[in-house]
């Protein structure tokens, strides 16, 4: 390898004797060129070990290739793994995924928004935080980038939203403990971050109603994304005072119920379903360690593939310049059963 720094293309154009129009041709197709002058680029690259700037290559393009994908709290493993099957699902199609965290702070994510403009991406894939989300300012980016909006709605902005049927994981949920048990009680953050929250309170009213239960909602203080100790703190408050009235409990999200276990083993109370067990528990999500939880933890399991595949084709069939009218996919969850509940 040699010891000569390149530092632009037009450098490493001259470096291998290969006009600096065919090197550019050569990064944004390796097959557009001839093959002796593909093998001719490829050992440059290796002797000068030159990588080239993609974004700067974006940038001269009418169109780039970047598409920014923007979550509301990358510290959540499940931002974490929805984001990762959206990176991949962009890489596969020759674009570039610039991801953006909001650490749930409205005023970072405005200013996201401006820094994705400054990079003239094709698309974005924005998960809003929601209810803190300034909507003037996400509605005005959806008419300046084609946006697909994804996990948390804002009614009418972007070009669609893709995201779960919030409603029916609580259905689902319901069904499912009254059947096996005792008709659960609802342990939800009386202010949620996330505005799903309050679609599946929603849905946990109407299935109990619906099965012929009084709903008993059990709302407690506390804002923002840490919900496992919102869920312990809380949660011993809760079980100390007496407010839960069955034994059986569904959070609204499988991070409040991991806190909320850890409640109820500091309390003494066995969680499952066993004769000797005080309590179950159950959540939402299907959260990345929510298997590993002590016991393991009954959940409802959101479709991560689904909604990341259908969000990403969205986007690129309007990139390619199919005009459809704003639409709502929604993709059930499915019932994952362990041995808390």
């Amino acid at each position: 390898m040699s010891e000569t720094r390149i530092r632009n293309m037009e450098e490493f154009a001259a470096a291998s004797g290969v006009s600096r129009p065919t090197v550019s041709k050569y990064f944004n197709d390796p097959d557009s060129v001839r093959p002796k002058t593909r093998a001719r680029i490829e050992d440059a690259l290796e002797r000068y070990d030159y990588r080239p700037n993609i974004f700067a290559m974006n940038q001269n393009r009418k169109l780039t290739k970047n598409v920014g994908i923007v979550v509301p709290y990358l510290a959540d493993p499940f931002f974490a793994e929805i984001a990762r099957t959206l990176e991949q699902a962009c890489i596969a199609a020759g674009y570039t995924p610039v991801l953006y965290s909001a650490h749930g702070e409205p005023d970072l994510e405005n200013d996201i928004l401006d820094s994705l403009r400054s990079l003239k991406p094709a698309g974005v894939l924005l998960a809003p935080l929601g209810r803190l989300s300034d909507r003037a300012a996400i509605e005005k980016f959806c008419g300046d980038v084609p946006t697909v909006l994804f996990d948390s709605s804002i009614r009418d902005l972007g070009l669609a939203f893709v995201g779960s049927d919030n409603p029916q994981f609580s259905r689902l949920m319901v069904d499912y403990l009254c059947r096996s048990g005792e008709p659960p009680c609802f342990f939800e953050m009386k202010t949620p971050a996330n505005p799903n929250a309050n679609r599946r309170r929603q849905g946990y009213i109407a299935a109990m109603e619906a099965l012929g239960h009084a709903p008993h909602i059990v709302q407690v203080p506390g804002e923002g994304w840490a919900f496992e100790e919102i869920g312990l703190r809380e949660g011993l408050v809760a079980l100390d005072a007496g407010r839960f009235d069955t034994d059986t409990v569904l959070c609204s999200n499988d991070r409040l119920a991991i806190g909320f276990l850890t409640a109820c083993y500091e309390r003494g109370l066995k969680v499952g379903r066993g004769s000797d067990c005080h309590i179950r528990v159950a959540g939402h999500d299907d959260h990345p360690f929510s298997r590993y939880t002590c016991p393991p933890l009954t959940t409802v399991a959101q479709d991560y593939d689904s909604i990341s595949r259908h969000a990403v084709e969205t986007l690129f069939r309007a990139l390619e310049g199919q005009e459809t009218p704003h639409e709502v996919t929604l993709f059930e969850g499915k019932l994952v059963m362990r041995d808390s509940a």
